[in-house]
C-alpha cells in the first residue's frame, strides 16, 4: 500500500515552514527538509534553517547534516528522504515534505535515473584544463553555444554538472534533457500537495525583508568563516543565493548597500522560477495567504481542507 505523504512547497518566504509546524502538531507529524542548501553545517543564516527551537518541539530530518565541502548529489537526498520517510512511517507518523528546490521534490515524487552513462575521461580533462585556465564560466559558454536550455539551468559555477552536460553532448545524446521531466510517478508513495504562496509585492517585500535581517545577523562573517574553511565561489554549496554575493563584498569589489541589493534580486528572481516549477504540479492545492486576513485564518482553512481529505 502506497505511504500517505504530505508535500509542502512554493517559493521561499512564503511560509512554508510555518505551516509545515502547524500539519505537523494537527497531524502528529516529522518534518523532511527539502531545501538544497539547509542540508548543509555551517551555514545557519542565509540558509533560513529552522530554529534549534523549532527542531525541539518537532523533529526536522535532512537538515544541518552534509560537510558544505564535500559533495553531494540529488540521488543521495532522494536515498536519504526515502529513509526518513520509512522511518517516521515506521513509528506511525505523519512525513511531512516541505521545501522549495524543485528537483529534490522530483526526485521523491518520481521514479527518477541517476545514472551518469559512460564518461569520456579524454575529453573530460580537456574540460577540466579549460575550467583551471579561464575558469567555469568558460565552460558555461561553450554549453550556453550548444545547448542554450541546459545552460540556463545550470549555473555557471557549476563545473561538474557543466562537464558532465557538454560530455553528454559530446556523446550524441542531443539536447540535454531537463533532469526528471520525463519520469513516471512512484507508486511508494500517496502524496498530498499543497502550495504556499503570495500576491507578488507581498511576497517581495518579505524577501526584501528576509535579507535585511540575514545582512544584520552577520551573514558577510558566516561567509568569511566558511571562505576560512577553504570554501571559495567554486564550490557547489556556495552557489545558494546570499553566499555566491558576499565573495565579491568581501574580496572589496562590491559595497554592502550593493550585494544586499543584488541578494534580494537574485532571491527575487528565484522565488519567481520556484513558482513557475511548482505549478507544473496539476494535483497541488495552492493556498495563497495574502487572500486571508491572517496566517492564523489560513492554517485554519488549510488544516480543514486536509481533514477532509484524510
Amino acid at each position: 500500500m502506497a505511504e500517505k505523504i504530505l508535500i509542502i512547497a512554493g517559493p521561499t518566504a512564503s511560509g512554508k515552514s510555518a505551516f509545515a509546524m502547524e500539519a505537523a502538531k494537527r497531524f502528529d507529524g516529522e518534518i523532511v527538509s527539502c531545501d538544497s542548501m539547509q542540508i548543509y553545517r555551517y551555514m545557519d543564516i542565509g540558509t533560513a534553517k529552522p530554529t534549534r527551537e523549532e527542531r525541539e518541539e518537532i523533529p526536522h530530518h535532512l537538515v544541518d547534516f552534509v560537510d558544505p565541502r564535500e559533495e553531494f548529489t540529488v540521488a543521495d537526498y532522494a536515498r536519504l528522504a526515502r529513509e526518513a520517510i520509512a522511518d517516521i512511517a515506521s513509528r506511525g507518523k505523519l512525513p511531512i515534505i516541505c521545501g522549495g528546490t524543485g528537483l529534490y521534490l522530483n526526485s521523491i515524487l518520481y521514479k527518477m535515473d541517476f545514472g551518469e552513462g559512460p564518461k569520456d575521461e579524454a575529453y573530460r580533462r580537456q574540460l577540466e584544463e579549460l575550467a583551471s585556465r579561464e575558469g567555469a564560466q568558460a565552460l558555461h559558454e561553450q554549453l550556453k553555444s550548444l545547448d542554450p536550455e541546459a545552460a540556463e539551468r545550470i549555473h555557471p559555477n557549476n563545473r561538474k554538472k557543466l562537464i558532465r552536460a557538454l560530455e553528454r553532448l559530446r556523446q550524441g545524446e542531443g539536447a540535454v534533457r531537463e533532469f526528471g521531466k520525463a519520469n513516471q510517478a512512484d507508486p511508494a508513495f500517496a502524496p498530498t500537495l499543497v502550495g504556499i504562496c503570495r500576491q507578488r509585492q507581498e511576497l517581495y517585500d518579505r524577501i526584501n525583508a528576509r535579507v535585511l535581517t540575514m545582512i544584520r545577523e552577520g551573514l558577510a562573517d558566516e561567509v568569511k568563516k566558511l571562505s576560512e574553511m577553504g570554501l571559495t565561489a567554486e564550490h557547489v554549496s556556495m552557489q545558494g543565493i546570499g553566499y555566491r554575493e558576499m565573495f565579491p563584498y568581501l574580496a572589496g569589489e562590491k559595497t554592502l548597500e550593493e550585494t544586499t541589493e543584488l541578494i534580494q534580486k537574485n532571491t527575487r528572481h528565484y522565488a519567481k522560477r520556484q513558482f513557475t516549477w511548482f505549478k507544473r504540479y496539476d494535483t497541488m492545492k495552492w493556498q495563497n495567504l495574502s487572500e486571508f486576513t491572517s496566517e492564523e485564518e489560513a492554517w485554519k482553512d488549510l488544516i480543514l481542507w486536509l481533514e477532509a481529505r484524510k
